[in-house]
């Protein structure tokens, strides 16, 4: 898949070889080792408690139909996006971001919003009516991004720790 930043401002100009690349294949299936092994100092910096196998963990994740796409301009990782497909009572169909992340010395160049375009994308063609994702109450720099791109605060999020 080959999706290039549009309308993009001026201080993004030299970003406009950015395209993206899926690293999974819809269900999970990983088609692009190359790409994964490239994502993983990219996505460490969202996740830096992923275990050192990185690879072997990722596996097992997209076993369950998590899916990986990679905002890349070269050969080099911009961003990562990890995205699953939810059915459940409340949304019907819904694609869920589990993680998001540019790479930090990248952030507000447009590769978030070319991620995130192409998830919104990706989302109608699946049939879902909404794409949801959790961030950190500590995140305040993704909450701009996020209210930005018009999503809103629907919900609080609770866990129990086990």
């Amino acid at each position: 898949m080959s999706m290039r930043l549009k309308n993009i401002s001026k201080s993004t100009q030299e970003y406009e070889a950015i395209h993206i690349v899926k690293v999974t294949a819809t269900g999970g299936n990983i088609i692009e080792r190359e790409w994964l092994a490239r994502a993983e100092v990219v996505h460490r910096q969202l996740r830096p408690h992923l275990p050192a196998d990185y690879a072997k963990r990722m596996a097992e994740i997209f076993s369950t139909g998590v899916e990986m796409w990679v905002a890349v301009e070269g050969d080099l990782v911009l961003g990562v996006a990890i995205f699953r497909i939810i059915e459940n009572t409340h949304a019907n169909r819904k694609l869920y971001v589990d993680d998001l992340v540019t790479d930090e010395t990248k952030r507000s160049t447009g590769v978030g919003k070319l991620l995130l375009d192409g998830l919104t994308d990706e989302a109608g063609q699946r049939g879902c009516i909404t794409i949801d994702l959790d961030s950190g109450t500590h995140r305040t720099g993704a909450h701009r991004f996020y209210f930005r791109e018009r999503m809103v605060v629907k919900v609080f999020g609770f866990s129990k720790p086990l």
